[in-house]
Order: structure tokens, then C-alpha cells, then sequence
């Protein structure tokens, strides 16, 4: 019998989210704005996207989690964000020729 591949020993592991990710996704349009001069691409977003979750400590949640603080705060997203966003910037993805 062939097991998911989000699954280990019978137990689901799939539904296990970084908490940080729907943040991440929800404050990037604000600072891609302050951007105005830079249009990143579709692989740029991407990068911004994973290179500021790897400088942010991870915040796994499952069903059931309840969070009493929240340790990364809003403005440490943001200033992570810019961060990726000028590193990005500074070496595209999609270079033009």
C-alpha cells in the first residue's frame, strides 16, 4: 500500500504551515511598492518570497495551535523584506539582454 508523501506512519503531516508565509504574502505588496522604479518578474517575486523566510526564524503551526505571542513581529517581516527585495534587485533572475 503506498503512503502519501505527506504522511508518516499513518499520521498527516501536510496541513503543518510556516506562520510566517501568509504574512510574508501579505506585506509584500507594500514594500514592492515602495519600489516604484523596479518591476520584478515572476521568478523575482519568488525569490524575495524564500529568501525572506530563510532569514526569518520558521513558526510551524498545526490544527489545534494556539499562539500566545508572536515573536516575529510585523516590522521584522518588513524590514526583511526590503532586505530580499534589494538583494534581488541588485541580481535578477531574469536578466535582460
Amino acid at each position: 500500500m503506498a503512503q502519501n508523501k505527506h504522511e508518516v506512519a499513518g499520521v498527516p503531516l501536510g496541513n503543518i504551515r510556516n506562520r510566517n508565509e501568509l504574512r510574508v504574502v501579505r506585506l509584500m505588496p507594500q514594500v514592492l511598492a515602495e519600489h516604484l522604479d523596479y518591476h520584478p518578474s515572476y521568478l523575482d517575486i519568488q525569490d524575495i518570497y524564500a529568501l525572506t523566510l530563510n532569514n526569518l526564524p520558521p513558526r510551524y503551526r498545526q490544527q489545534g495551535t494556539i499562539v500566545i505571542k508572536e515573536p516575529v513581529s510585523d516590522e521584522e517581516i518588513l524590514r526583511e523584506l526590503r532586505n530580499a527585495v534589494g538583494q534581488v534587485e541588485l541580481a535578477p533572475t531574469d536578466k535582460e539582454s
